[in-house]
């Protein structure tokens, strides 16, 4: 018998019956289950399909060629395929963002923040929203590689450098976690002389002071930069230098902060202030909080969890200005405006997001990103307390929907070739036909046969009643593959039913349909 490898099945799924699959079918395929060619963890299949196509006369890839190229990385192309992504249908989650986009688009009002010339540039017309899955699944819609300034943006990241750096308890010796309530520039402290949390300025220049204590400006840019672009999985990072002077000409106020902390070296705060990046790179950076501290697309640990814990509380009670408890309570997400109009959004566990447009509204946060992150929440529900068993009314991205049955073969074949019982034990339950065949004509039994899987086997004869000798187009029974392979259980447990089965006896089924309902409950 021929055994079905991973790269196999997965050829079957893309190929959906030809002999060849043209390269642009497999990246487009690819793509619609949200990962892009360019991400670091597909490197090795990409530079190996480039090479491997350019060898054939067609640009189409038959099952060895299809195997050469995706081996290095079928673990994850696997995922993709099956659908076992966080957001499993997600071609039609995008049309969705894309529409909520198109929505706030029309949005009017809102300033375009000009108190210092750099900012005042920017067109109020520019809006983008990019999202990043904690499996790196990505989307984008509008002016996304578009450099802007993180400016408060980057509070809740240096927050976290620094716990990561420190742990919370030092972190907090210094500073409250207290929303102010007051506007993010003031100049008063908590009753503790502390600054009142990470994300009020005063808060952030204390933040700048703990990390790497001691080091010139210059090595501490250099190593927060360095966290930047991991937390971007290396997607873009830059500086603005013409933002960083044109702050510092007007940051009096945060010199008067700084001395006010007997924190002399304040000029780190406007630099990091003035570090850029696009909407994609930023929206890694929120799902490298939203996935524990790893970057999705790089599998890289970046922060501790302790980090992400303590910066995505922070950022929920205190991130969005004086408007924070208004969009703790609407929105419940944790979430970090900044005055360029970034909006940096995390969903736990889910996807991280970035939306952007330069006018504000009177508290300095993002007209359109506002009426983005409402709508979100109002169509999916990713609420912080939005009941998931409870709230049916709302579209749950996370749960498949859509078509089952096309995949339902390779489904039952991956099942019955990893063992995996209980994933069959559900199939059965759902009714699903248990011998079906896959275009060489081979079955479950074949597979579980064929691996050794006894428990598979059994579960098959004994609750699913399947036929013991079905023939594969090499004609080949399970028996033949338990046998080749030299699987002895397999082998005892189906010579019992080669002896019981024979075909003439299913005249009369339905009573047979009975008791295999019967057996079927009795091992569920």
């Amino acid at each position: 018998g021929i055994l079905p490898s991973l790269e196999d099945l997965l050829f079957y799924t893309i190929a959906e019956g030809q002999e060849k699959i043209p390269a642009h079918k497999f990246t487009n395929a690819l793509k619609a289950t949200g990962l892009r060619t360019g991400d670091p963890r597909l490197k090795e299949c990409m530079e190996m399909l480039k090479v491997t196509v350019k060898t054939t006369s067609d640009g189409a890839l038959d099952r060895h060629l299809f195997k050469k190229c995706v081996q290095s990385n079928i673990v994850l192309l696997t995922q993709a395929f099956r659908k076992k992504f966080v957001i499993p249908d997600f071609q039609p989650f995008c049309a969705h963002i894309d529409e909520l986009y198109d929505k706030a688009k029309s949005m009017p009002g809102g300033q375009v923040a000009d108190y210092i010339p750099q900012l005042a540039r920017f067109s109020p017309d520019l809006w983008a929203v990019a999202l990043c899955t904690v499996d790196g699944q990505r989307h984008t819609v509008g002016d996304t590689k578009v450099p802007f300034c993180l400016q408060s943006c980057v509070k809740p990241l240096k927050y976290a450098i620094a716990v990561h750096d420190h742990g919370t308890d030092y972190v907090h010796r210094f500073i409250g976690k207290e929303p102010s309530g007051l506007r993010f520039n003031k100049l008063f402290l908590d009753e503790d002389d502390k600054p009142h949390n990470p994300m009020v300025n005063a808060g952030a220049i204390v933040c700048t002071s703990l990390i790497k204590q001691g080091a010139s400006n210059a090595e501490k840019f250099d190593y927060v930069m360095n966290f930047m672009n991991k937390l971007a999985g290396n997607e873009y990072v830059g500086f603005s230098n013409a933002t960083f002077q044109s702050e510092r000409e007007s940051g009096d106020r945060n010199f008067a902060i700084g001395y006010y902390l007997k924190e002399k070296k304040c000029v780190l705060f406007p630099q990091l202030c003035s570090i850029e990046v696009t909407c994609e790179s930023a929206s890694v950076m929120a799902a490298t909080l939203a996935n524990g501290g790893f970057c999705p697309i790089t599998g890289e640990r970046v922060l501790s969890p302790e980090a992400v814990r303590d910066t995505l509380s922070l950022m929920h009670s205190c991130g969005m200005y004086d408007f924070s408890g208004q969009f703790a309570f609407h929105v419940g997400l944790p979430a970090k405006s900044g005055v360029a109009g970034g909006i940096l959004l995390v969903v736990p566990n889910v996807m991280g997001i970035m939306c952007w447009s330069p006018p504000l509204d009177k508290l300095g946060n993002s007209v359109r990103g506002i009426q983005f992150c409402t709508d979100l929440v109002s169509l999916c529900n990713f609420h912080n307390y939005d009941n998931l068993r409870h709230f049916a009314k709302k579209l749950d991205p996370r749960r498949e929907g859509g078509d089952q049955r096309v995949k339902s073969v390779i489904n039952l074949l991956f099942a019955a070739y990893t063992g995996d019982v209980s994933a069959l034990r559900r199939f059965a339950l759902s009714s699903m036909d248990m011998e079906q065949r896959d275009y060489d004509s081979r079955t479950a039994l074949h597979v579980a046969a064929a691996e050794g899987h006894a428990e598979v086997v059994r579960f098959l004869l004994e609750a699913c009643k399947v036929n013991p000798v079905p023939k594969d187009r090499w004609g080949n029974t399970p028996m033949d593959e338990a046998v080749h392979f030299g699987h002895h259980d397999v082998v005892t447990i189906l010579r019992d039913y080669h002896t019981k089965y024979s075909p003439s006896d299913s005249k009369d089924n339905s009573k047979d349909k009975e008791s295999a309902e019967k057996n079927l409950d009795g091992m569920l």
